[in-house]
């Protein structure tokens, strides 16, 4: 039988392994957040880049060591972080613009409208996106041009080669109305046009590089603060690009836009899931020696240590749907079975090869055995939900987290599943097991004690890392959570709510770092 010990050798030496030496194979705890459900006094609306340093500083006084974060790409009008304008162009709206530098009165003033729309419950999107931007619209014609001459600009425009293809279409979105760019007019359409675009335009496009140039400042503080208090920042890279985004657009010939990506009907989603996002074309990428990805994955490397591989599976073998088709209706493309590890693995390795940080996969669902087991060969680790780890060939019992794989991230809940008390309320025959096996008494509404050890369960699993959602420990005190317990959950799949995407913690940080029970209990949980 293989040891801890071994185990963690082997780490060492897997493909992964450079990664795995810079991140250390030994035990991480931490939180996941959504970065526009932070928010301080200082906040416009919306989470920002420099909320997340008192949040470092907070994990850091704990000894937690990993904050994860969902995606923090340019959306648009989109509130879902995983349907972005650009694989690259980070979110205008969490600049942190009360840090800009130069300020004067009348932007000050303007900044008190802003940030009292983190008074509401939720984020209303369009509104604080129409407000930020018009207030950096006056800042570019105010400071921009003194701004860029005192800085690195130049480097940063040399460095992301992204950068021309986003602004012209970003620019051309706001022309047309945020309208799908198949409905544009033909010349927009039309890569030979395009210079002559770009010159129209170019002042515009030069406004999209310098808040590209202000977040990249800010999140690259972050990272350098992370770094200093000895905490991994965990991004996000979703799998697929939304069918109307700059890349799409730009270089066509890399997808296939006539089917989407979906999944087959399985135990989580009786009837499948129809994603409407458009499929690689790999052989495509492979001609061009994976030149897209490697810029992806380079520019994500500027703030992460580890990343989130949205989907895993989809690397392997992808479920494609014929556009307006029914989930039922589609199939997996590799069809051969034989060439969905050949496929994953060489994908895999070329991300892995391209990137200092440390891949973790989303691998939930029904995913083929020698898909897990091409991930711990090449030291990629996955993910178990301690709901869903369970005998479901046998007798549905819940799996010891002793047996966990050391290369795995534990969890109670995740971003598009519910909460804690959501699934024990909704799920009650999984909960009343669950509590069975405890020897506890199932009531309906989780104690304190009964949350503490499940959270207590989760930092204990063999896993290396451990990593709930903020939320799931702000539960242990009431006061720290919205009174109604689907009010804290993130996002429902496969539904269109103004819900999703748009959860707000009930008290701003600085209240979430000042409580001190709630920090005692943390620290507990990790001892």
């Amino acid at each position: 039988m293989t040891t801890a010990n071994d185990s963690i050798d082997f780490l060492y030496q897997t493909l992964c392994q450079n990664q795995w030496k810079r991140i250390g194979a030994y035990p991480h705890h931490g939180f996941s957040t959504p970065l526009f459900s932070l928010y301080t006094k200082d906040s416009c609306g919306i989470g920002e880049y420099l909320d997340l340093i008192p949040m470092i500083e907070w994990a850091a006084s704990m000894k937690m060591t990993v904050i994860q974060l969902l995606p923090l790409n340019d959306t648009g009008l989109d509130s879902s972080p995983y349907n972005s304008l650009s694989a690259f162009a980070l979110n205008p709206l969490f600049l942190s613009l009360h840090a800009l530098p130069d300020l004067d009165s009348e932007l000050k003033d303007q900044l008190k409208d802003l940030q009292g729309l983190t008074s509401l419950d939720h984020v209303h999107y369009k509104n604080v996106m129409a407000k930020k931007e018009a207030f950096t619209k006056v800042y570019w014609q105010k400071y921009g041009q003194k701004i860029i001459a005192e800085g690195d600009y130049d480097s940063f425009v040399k460095d992301n080669p992204w950068l021309p293809g986003y602004a012209l279409f970003r620019t051309l979105k706001e022309r047309s109305g945020f309208v799908h760019f198949k409905d544009w007019p033909k010349a927009w359409r039309d890569p030979d046009h395009w210079p002559t675009l770009a010159q129209q335009e170019s002042s515009n496009i030069e406004y999209h590089y310098f808040i590209q140039y202000l977040c990249h400042i800010q999140l690259k503080k972050v990272q350098a603060f992370a770094l200093e208090n000895k905490v991994h920042l965990m991004g996000d890279i979703p799998i697929l690009m939304s069918p109307d985004s700059a890349d799409v657009w730009q270089f066509p010939h890399l997808f296939h836009t006539d089917l989407a990506a979906g999944v087959p009907p399985d135990m989580f989603s009786p009837d499948g899931q129809y994603w409407g996002f458009p499929l690689y074309n790999w052989p495509a990428f492979e001609k061009e020696n994976y030149r897209w990805w490697q810029w992806r994955l380079k520019k994500a490397e500027n703030y992460f240590d580890i990343y989130r591989v949205d989907h895993i599976i989809g690397f392997f073998r992808i479920w494609a749907i014929r556009l307006k088709q029914r989930p039922i209706d589609g199939f997996f493309l590799p069809s051969d079975s034989k060439e969905w590890v050949t496929q994953g693995k060489a994908i895999l390795s070329m991300m892995i090869e391209s990137s200092s940080m440390l891949p973790i996969g989303e691998d939930l669902g029904t995913i083929p055995h020698t898909v897990r087991q091409c991930m711990h060969e090449l030291g990629i680790s996955g993910t178990k939900v301690m709901r869903w780890e369970r005998d479901w060939q046998g007798d549905l019992s819940f799996l010891p987290i002793s047996e966990y794989p050391l290369d795995s991230l534990c969890t109670v809940s995740t971003h598009d599943s519910d909460t804690l008390q959501l699934w024990w309320v909704n799920e009650k025959d999984s909960a009343i097991r669950y509590a069975t096996n405890k020897g506890w008494t199932y009531l309906p509404e989780l104690s304190y004690e009964h949350r503490f050890e499940i959270l207590l369960d989760s930092h204990r699993a063999r896993s290396l890392f451990h990593i709930n959602l903020l939320q799931e420990y702000l539960a242990l005190f009431p006061e720290l959570t919205w009174p109604r317990p689907e009010h804290e959950r993130i996002n429902i799949p496969g539904t269109i709510s103004p819900f999703n995407w748009s959860y707000r913690y009930r008290q701003p940080i600085e209240e979430i770092i000042k409580h001190k029970p709630l920090k005692e209990a943390m620290q507990k949980l990790i001892q």
